[in-house]
């Protein structure tokens, strides 16, 4: 009956109603700003009738830019002045307000050419930066120039970078540049959104949870990192279970960026890999919770590095470039063997150059169950080389405990990894 009704109604009520609610809303958390003493333009009327005022000119002028340009100087006009009485009051009074009122102005021109969603996002995004104003000051004195300057960097090897690369495939080798800088956004998006919630999180949450975080980012210098702050603390139990944690994360980081390139490849390893890094979390996790006798535990700061030097990111995709010609020179030469030796070595350093060749290989030139072989010993032999780090690095007990758990999920994943092999063959 309700749906009946509003259907004779002309559209224009619909919009003007829209109109209303809307401006209503800005008007509204402007009026409580008016009512703490604060001089400032306009509340619960005036920002309503700024936007039938838009949406009227528009409506009269058969939607006629100028005219609607026109209105936004006039109202532009009366911001001035208002923002001109504020600073002769107060010299630290904001023009968020009379901001505010111009969107509103735009807002009910927009309803008016039909824009209806954009007209609401506007209005709700609007919103929330006026009612979280303390909340985002305070996250900007939080903020320093180095972030900054590392979003920048990560925006420009994103969105500037990678649409400028071109996308066909060069030379004997079938190198793609824009595949290949795709891996380097990936890898560098996985770590820094790591980096970004170590940040968040710095001070809080303990060891464990900072191992987790950190081994997103990389679980061979998380494992430096604890193994090293473990010889102080004296909390065998906590440290040990915590880089078995990292390690659990490393599974993880690697099914989502095979994901990323092959998903055949991924869903594949997915089941082992996850199972995996189930296990070493959970297992870690109650080993890090029992008793150690009272040691002091301190929070690894030095894991949460910034991922995003521009060196960085071009040192990884030319290792990236020689190991995927590596990798098919392997399998053209020395076959399965050249495979496995070439996994075997990089898995003592950094895995994610290799299996991200791998992943562009897979499938093609390489074999699916070779892949998932290669990507498994890699994992495995950096698992056994974290195990030495624990050992090097950290005090007696964690090393030992640390180590056995690390060879025991190196070896288990050798296993699961095989048994997914094999059922590709």
């Amino acid at each position: 009956m309700v749906l009946r009704m509003l259907s004779f109604l002309p559209q224009e009520a619909f919009h003007l109603v829209l109109v209303f609610f809307l401006s209503f809303l800005i008007g509204l958390e402007r009026q409580e700003l008016r009512q703490s003493g604060r001089r400032t333009f306009g509340g619960v009327r005036t920002f309503p009738l700024i936007a039938f005022m838009a949406y009227t000119i528009a409506y009269m002028s058969k939607g006629n830019i100028p005219a609607v340009l026109l209105g936004l100087c006039v109202v532009g006009g009366f911001m001035v002045v208002s923002y001109w009485f504020k600073q002769r009051d107060s010299l630290g009074a904001g023009i968020t307000t009379e901001l505010s009122g111009l969107i509103v102005y735009l807002m009910g021109a927009m309803v008016y050419f039909g824009h209806l969603w954009f007209a609401c996002t506007l209005v709700v995004v609007n919103l929330l930066l006026l009612e979280l104003k303390v909340v985002l000051e305070k996250l900007a004195e939080r903020i320093n120039g180095e972030e900054i300057v590392t979003l920048g960097k990560f925006l420009m090897l994103s969105a500037v970078v990678l649409p400028l690369v071109p996308n066909r495939n060069f030379g004997p080798f079938a190198i793609n540049p824009y595949k290949t800088w795709l891996v380097v956004v990936a890898v560098s998006a996985v770590s820094y959104g790591s980096y970004l919630l170590q940040k968040v999180t710095r001070g809080r949450g303990g060891v464990f949870l900072s191992a987790v975080l950190g081994g997103a980012y990389s679980s061979t210098v998380t494992t430096v990192v604890l193994a090293k702050q473990s010889r102080e603390a004296g909390c065998p139990h906590a440290y040990s279970g915590s880089i078995l944690a990292a390690t659990g994360l490393m599974y993880i980081r690697v099914v989502i960026l095979v994901g990323f390139f092959n998903l055949a490849l991924a869903k594949r390893l997915a089941p082992a890999f996850l199972s995996l890094a189930l296990l070493a979390l959970v297992v870690g996790w109650f080993w890090s919770r029992r008793s150690d006798g009272g040691g002091a535990m301190t929070v690894p700061e030095a894991a949460a590095r910034n991922p995003l030097q521009l060196r960085s990111a071009f040192g990884f995709a030319l290792v990236f470039l020689v190991m995927l010609a590596a990798t098919r020179l392997a399998v053209t030469h020395l076959g399965s063997g050249g495979i496995y030796a070439l996994a075997a070595v990089m898995g003592l350093a950094d895995v994610d150059p290799f299996i991200m060749g791998l992943t562009q290989a897979a499938g093609n030139s390489t074999p699916m169950f070779l892949a998932l072989m290669g990507i498994a010993i890699a994992t495995s032999c950096n698992n056994l080389a974290k195990a030495g780090y624990a050992i090097g690095f950290s005090d007696r007990l964690t090393g030992r405990w640390a180590a056995a758990m690390l060879v025991g999920l190196s070896a288990l994943g050798m296993l699961l990894a095989w048994g997914v092999a094999a059922r590709t063959l």
